[in-house]
């Protein structure tokens, strides 16, 4: 009794001396609304259920295996894949010999959108953010002398998963590997795509068909290979707070079990092969509870709504990725510590694998030298750091296992509002975990804005020596003209009316139900069907989604805390308003196939705080759509977002678009993930501004504006006749 009245006593004292201090407050509110007290002690572990339970035993709080890493250190799974396929197994071959324990592919958004490389939609994609895979071909090439039976590859894949997991299969068969001893992943998470990233091709219900076939037919004939990776990793780049991205995960991969329970298969024969995929983020502490917490609720949701009998399919196992979002175009060697950081919480959370970041990916793709040092600081944390000493060596902490339960009370609570709402399909139709999302994300912006939050050479003790980091710089038409050469070969060589056969089967699938989709997928591939071909074939029968533009007003500026940088717009919005009587209407663009719209979604709603006239164009577009929409709104500025490296083809396309029509009077500004050495050759082509990230978006409203109304001074008679023509 004493020794507790000195704990107290001496708890009460160190609150009062920060009481004393000005401007701390004793609690923090957190983005995710968890109240952080200055003190945690003993007391608070007393009332929390997910203690007293070793690392591999039910909840898995702390892990999924009892020897955790004293037994096996996490999987080193760098995700690369940029140019061509023969490129990249260059690249994949390199990483292997120097400690990489698993392949993990990122394709190109040609790729990923179901568009061979020669298709007039993806002239600026091809090869840019992934390696272009068209046919069988180039996945064998991409594996060319990687034995398939001993290594495990990931394949980041969710839109094109047909075509690209049979061609998978296929490229093995062909290197003498059988089906049964594939090992890996694919993502195949397409309910996230709907909420986040955009890289659909088919309709929520067509498209949760594919994922039910594709569990089907891996639980009987790949025992070795994981059938999904759900991923809250692009919910938190596109703004999720943790709880969001930890319910809305969760919530995903419960649905994705109900749809391949109603099509007749056993939980527990295909949910011991689902792993996961998390984002790690700045918040170190937090982000280490939420791995512990995501797999207590995976554990305990399974148990509620699928009564599993093994073990095994209440275990979740997850692979991480340091967060891209939280890279800095400013001084980018921090990046390397951020990177560091982030890596070190998703072990200490208990990771099975994990990608590091490049310190130059909020530049432009990573280069060989850059990637070095992302892998080389997972060795050093492997070999030098003392981490694979101990089992679990967070546990117990008063801090994190209160955040670990905030984490799950929280989210758990999220959940029960999708599964109220009739699931995670339903939710999605009906727009609310978007809608969530991208009001957390613009929050987050203005408190970066405001310097609420601090990002250290962004809004706070700024540099003034700039680094320069030498780029990797693709060649786009090279490596798209190589691939539409090898697609001219392979179609010239195959038997075209075997082609057509297997393409009409899918087609008939596809209306029937009758057959697997996976299984004709994999026919058509030995044939040498194309991806777009086997694409389009569904698209017939099933369509192609669009996704529905909307603008979230009244979020930035009622978070946004400095309100004299808002009167200098007002004032900017005024001098405009003198010229054209109306305040300047600007329309956001996404071209090609890139479909991150966070920054195009933040800025667009902030913009429309401030009083500007706002129109979103859809996602995908072409230039010349883009300009005709543009025009067709009579906007003053067209601002396009880019961060697929296509910035060099597209938007010189747009000027000239612009040109074409006398619509030299609409400036053009662009953002995102830009290096500054293109920056020149953009001026050149008539772009008006470049803000690149970490950009103030009160400060950039400001300088669009100032520059649209001196344009506008310099062009308004041409302007007026244009318009009246």
């Amino acid at each position: 009794m004493v020794k507790n009245n000195r704990k107290k006593i001496w708890e009460e004292k160190v609150l009062e001396e920060l009481k004393n201090k000005t401007n701390i407050d004793l609690e923090t509110l957190t983005p995710e609304g968890i109240k952080i007290k200055p003190l945690y002690t003993d007391s608070d572990l007393k009332k929390l259920k997910h203690l007293n339970f070793f690392p591999g035993q039910e909840p898995y709080v702390r892990g999924p295996k009892a020897s955790m890493y004293k037994g096996r250190p996490w999987t080193i799974r760098q995700y690369a894949g940029f140019s061509t396929a023969k490129e990249s197994n260059i690249f994949y071959k390199k990483n292997l010999a120097s400690g990489q324990k698993g392949l993990s592919v990122a394709f190109d958004l040609a790729t990923h959108r179901g568009y061979d490389s020669d298709h007039d939609r993806v002239q600026g994609d091809v090869g840019k953010a992934g390696v272009a895979i068209d046919t069988v071909e180039d996945m064998k090439i991409l594996f060319d002398g990687i034995p398939l039976d001993k290594i495990s590859v990931s394949m980041t894949m969710n839109g094109a998963v047909l075509p690209i997991l049979s061609s998978y299969i296929v490229a093995a068969e062909e290197q003498g590997v059988g089906i049964d001893q594939l090992s890996g992943t694919i993502q195949n998470d397409i309910l996230k795509e709907f909420m986040v990233r955009n890289t659909f091709i088919y309709p929520p219900e067509p498209s949760m068909r594919i994922v039910s076939d594709i569990i089907s037919f891996t639980s009987k004939k790949m025992p070795k290979f994981n059938s999904i990776s759900i991923s809250g990793y692009h919910m938190q780049e596109a703004g999720a707070n943790l709880v969001q991205e930890l319910a809305f995960t969760i919530a995903d991969g419960l649905e994705y079990v109900r749809a391949a329970k109603n099509r007749g298969l056993n939980v527990d024969d295909f949910a011991p092969r689902i792993s996961f995929f998390f984002a790690i983020g700045m918040n170190f502490f937090m982000e280490a509870a939420k791995l512990r917490a995501a797999r207590y609720l995976w554990s305990s949701w399974m148990k509620k709504l699928f009564n599993c009998k093994k073990s095994q399919s209440k275990i979740l196992r997850t692979h991480c990725q340091t967060s891209g979002a939280s890279l800095q175009e400013q001084d980018p060697y921090n990046n390397i510590i951020r990177t560091t950081i982030e890596a070190l919480a998703a072990v200490l959370g208990g990771t099975q694998s994990l990608h590091t970041n490049s310190f130059d990916e909020a530049i432009a793709l990573p280069t060989e030298f850059s990637s070095k040092i992302a892998r080389n600081t997972q060795l050093i944390l492997q070999n030098e750091a003392g981490i694979t000493d101990i089992i679990d060596p967070l546990a117990g902490s008063y801090y994190v296992e209160n955040l670990t339960n905030e984490l799950i009370e929280k989210s758990s609570e999220l959940i029960e509002k999708i599964e109220g709402l009739g699931g995670m399909t339903k939710a999605i139709i009906s727009g609310f975990p978007k809608s969530e999302i991208e009001k957390s994300a613009i929050k987050k912006q203005a408190r970066i804005d405001s310097g609420e939050e601090i990002i250290v050479g962004v809004n706070k003790y700024q540099s003034k020596e700039k680094d320069e980091v030498d780029i990797l710089d693709i060649d786009n038409f090279a490596v798209r003209k190589e691939q539409i050469d090898r697609l001219k070969k392979i179609k010239n060589k195959r038997d075209e009316t075997l082609v057509k056969e297997a393409l009409k089967k899918i087609e008939n699938a596809a209306k029937t139900k009758s057959t697997n989709l996976l299984e004709l997928f994999i026919e058509a591939m030995r044939l040498r069907a194309t991806l777009g071909e086997t694409s389009h074939a569904l698209e017939k029968v099933f369509g192609r989604h669009e996704a529905d533009q909307k603008i979230v007003k009244n979020i930035y500026k009622d978070h946004y805390s400095k309100k004299e940088n808002l009167d200098k717009v007002i004032n900017s919005l005024d001098e405009f308003y003198k010229i054209e009587n109306k305040n300047p209407l600007i329309y956001m663009a996404k071209l090609g196939q890139d479909g991150h719209d966070r920054g195009i979604k933040v800025l667009a709603s902030a913009f429309s705080d401030f009083g500007l006239e706002v129109k979103i164009g859809d996602l995908f577009q072409s230039p010349k759509e883009a300009v005709r929409e543009a025009l067709k709104h009579d906007a003053h500025i067209i601002g396009i977002s880019s961060l697929a490296a296509g910035h060099k083809t597209l938007i010189p396309e747009l000027i000239d678009e612009l040109k074409k029509n006398n619509a030299e009077d609409v400036i053009v500004i662009c953002g995102g993930v830009i290096p500054k050495k293109d920056y020149k050759f953009l001026y050149n082509c008539g772009v008006a501004a470049i803000f690149g990230p970490g950009t103030s978006i009160p400060e950039a409203t400001e300088t669009i504006i100032n520059k649209t109304t001196n344009h506008l001074k310099r062009m308004h008679n041409y302007r007026i006749s244009r318009i009246k023509q």
